[in-house]
């Protein structure tokens, strides 16, 4: 079996496919029925595009959201079974099973006005890879919305530093296993590699949990410069 933290992200996501798509549809997730679907529906609102590419789309929920707006939508996932479940429930719509390191390598073969990245963007190398590709797809003044774990909460007691960390379904019911390791980047570690690859950061937004107070993510709001 690899230990390759990369793979193993993709190797975690396809054997929790099934009960990830549960948790979704039935809003078992608090921090995502509360603040955060709202927050990356709301920033995409504001921008007004009129095609979306949603990066790491899961099992669909954000692209059908955006079809319902009458928003063109092209969603893409590394996960087989996640991708089969959007188009299940979304046969009408445009899904695509491929990893990053596939799309990175692809000539753009079409444009979208905005690529939004909801929690999909966990990885290191790769990542960079994937951000250095991005403004070749986007039709400018292109968008790029990037919401994920925010650096302060997510940090914990280890070091405020980039680094491997070991991944976790705490919260999550018994259905989950073998928790995928993540790639910790801080606020100013997550601007530079913005800035490196090509964007420009137009907003920093940090929704607030009602129940805690504390950031429930971090939102970055960027455009190919």
């Amino acid at each position: 079996m690899s230990t390759d933290p990369e793979s193993l992200i993709l190797s975690s996501w396809q054997t929790n496919a099934e009960p990830w798509i549960t948790a979704v549809r039935e809003a078992r997730i608090e921090s995502r029925r509360l603040v955060t679907d709202h927050a990356m529906l709301s920033a995409i609102d504001a921008r007004r595009p009129q095609r979306v590419l949603d990066l790491g789309c899961g099992e669909g929920w954000l692209c059908r959201a955006l079809r319902g707006w009458g928003i063109a939508t092209w969603g893409v996932d590394a996960t087989a079974g996640l991708v089969e479940a959007a188009r299940i429930s979304d046969p009408e719509g445009d899904y695509e099973c491929l990893d990053y390191a596939a799309f990175s390598q692809q000539t753009p073969h079409r444009q979208v006005d905005l690529i939004a990245c909801n929690f999909s963007l966990f990885g290191a190398e790769e990542l960079e890879r994937l951000l250095a590709a991005l403004p070749a797809w986007l039709e400018r003044p292109g968008h790029l919305l990037i919401q994920t774990l925010h650096p302060h909460v997510a940090c914990g007691d280890e070091p405020y530093a980039d680094s491997w960390r070991a991944g976790s379904w705490a919260g999550f019911d018994a259905a989950f296993r073998d928790p995928a390791p993540w790639y910790f980047r801080t606020l100013e570690s997550w601007v530079t590699l913005l800035h490196a690859n090509g964007f420009r950061l137009d907003a920093l937004i940090e929704p607030p949990h009602p129940l805690t107070g504390k950031p429930a993510s971090l939102l970055l709001a960027a455009r190919a410069a």
